[in-house]
């Protein structure tokens, strides 16, 4: 069985002890940000304008500034702005839909929610006879326009980070981060990226003890690999191009500009486990600016190899899906890493346990903020390492406002839900402190 070594795992697991991890709800009004100025939170659902769906993953972004958010999967988000930037609009974005651009001073602050409504915008295939259609040629032009498409200078962004694993449908597991990134040229032959813990927190909710402890290995590290322009030897490099076969399967607008949709696929004369998914490439520019890809996992044996470092003797863990992510967004004709997302999910079966368990791990980092102005590298003892366990390195405790100024994805319901239950249950042991 042959397996490429620079094939990025994205998503490793640990399988130890007992454990379980949540977290505490967001929460806010206008608050202080520093002592000289204060910033404006602003609640809202971005939806379809025809079926009122709701658009998951949509970009919100202040115009001509680096704030930022995205959607959670209930199409919400929570969006915090400076003072000094509440007289601007926020723009929102969304694949196949027309952009909208709305004033901030027409939004209702605080607890509000704002629904916003997209219109979509199909791009008939027809309409773009006079462009070149083949798309392996697509992918080799968008691979010689990345010195062109992409920041040539090194970028120190801000990014709120959250990973969570699900048993069965109940969430087990709940960390978040606010993390600082150096963001280096895309034109440089040395162009690692490297992140920092600013702060993190989870919580424990021993109640729902577990036969098994997951834990996820790599933390932001395996996030910022999904910046596939960068980190994509096995996907989006010339050389890997050789391993898919590929086919342009529509054409349709992203944030106000058409793009061929590159749908690939592994070739079925490789025998390597390898990926499939769409490339979102930008028709003008030639710059990919979204992607959404799985893993191969029919052969079980190299899955579970690539996928699981430990496990105890009697368990059998085969991941079942694998899925990822990624987004760019533009910025004076220049495109900057912005989301990305991975979702894997293990079936767990005991030999001597009649039914199995399904465990759903997700990471997902979002950058809030950028400057490309004095940015350093991070001190080597600073560094975040893909070795490293995310839940190992911060705390367990509650506050409502413990990210203040900084921009966080929005819980969904069912993760509001186990954090109501959490919070009680911590009201309640604080209060039997106090009692002793």
């Amino acid at each position: 069985m042959k397996t490429l070594k620079n094939i990025p795992l994205y998503s490793l697991l640990v399988l130890l002890g007992i454990g379980l991890f949540s977290t505490t709800a967001f929460a806010g009004e206008r608050k202080k940000k520093s002592d000289q100025d204060t910033y404006l939170t602003i609640k809202g659902k971005v939806v379809d304008e025809e079926t009122g769906a709701p658009l998951i993953f949509a970009s919100v972004a202040v115009s001509g500034a680096n704030v930022a958010i995205v959607t959670n999967i209930d199409g919400e988000f929570t969006l915090k702005i400076a003072e000094s930037l509440t007289g601007g609009s926020l723009e929102f974005t969304f694949i196949g839909y027309k952009n909208k651009v709305v004033p901030i001073s027409s939004l209702r602050d605080g607890g509000y929610k704002n629904v916003i409504s997209l219109e979509p915008a199909p791009i008939p295939i027809r309409e773009i006879i006079v462009r070149p259609i083949d798309p392996d040629e697509i992918v080799r032009r968008a691979l010689t326009r990345i010195d062109d498409n992409y920041a040539t200078i090194p970028n120190l962004m801000t990014a709120f980070y959250r990973e969570t694993i699900r048993r069965n449908r109940n969430y087990v597991s709940l960390g978040e981060a606010v993390v600082e990134i150096f963001k280096a040229p895309y034109a440089n032959d040395l162009r690692f990226d490297y992140a920092r813990m600013y702060k993190g927190r989870k919580s424990a909710d021993v109640e729902k003890m577990d036969t098994v402890l997951f834990k996820l290995q790599g933390g932001p590290v395996s996030t910022l690999e999904l910046d596939i322009v960068k980190s994509g030897e096995a996907i989006f490099t010339t050389e890997a191009m050789k391993y898919y076969d590929y086919t342009l399967s529509n054409v349709i607008e992203i944030d106000g500009k058409p793009h061929y949709v590159i749908e690939f696929y592994q070739r079925p004369s490789v025998d390597i486990p390898l990926f499939m998914g769409s490339l979102y490439i930008e028709m003008d520019s030639y710059a990919l600016t979204e992607a959404e890809f799985g893993f191969n996992l029919s052969d079980k044996e190299a899955a579970q190899s690539i996928f699981i470092r430990k496990k105890p003797l009697g368990m059998e863990v085969t991941p079942e899906i694998a899925t990822y992510r990624t987004k760019y967004r533009e910025q004076d004709g220049k495109w900057y890493f912005a989301y990305s997302r991975a979702e894997v999910r293990f079936k767990v079966n005991w030999k001597k346990k009649l039914f199995n368990t399904y465990y759903t791990t997700m990471a997902e980092i979002a950058i809030t903020d950028r400057t490309e102005e004095e940015v350093i590298k991070f001190a080597g003892k600073e560094k975040l390492r893909y070795s490293d366990v995310f839940s190992e390195k911060v705390s367990a405790f509650a506050d409502a406002d413990f990210w203040g100024e900084y921009n966080v994805i929005e819980p969904d319901q069912s993760i509001e839900s186990a954090i109501r239950k959490l919070s009680r249950k911590l009201k309640f042991s604080d209060r039997d402190d106090l009692q002793e």
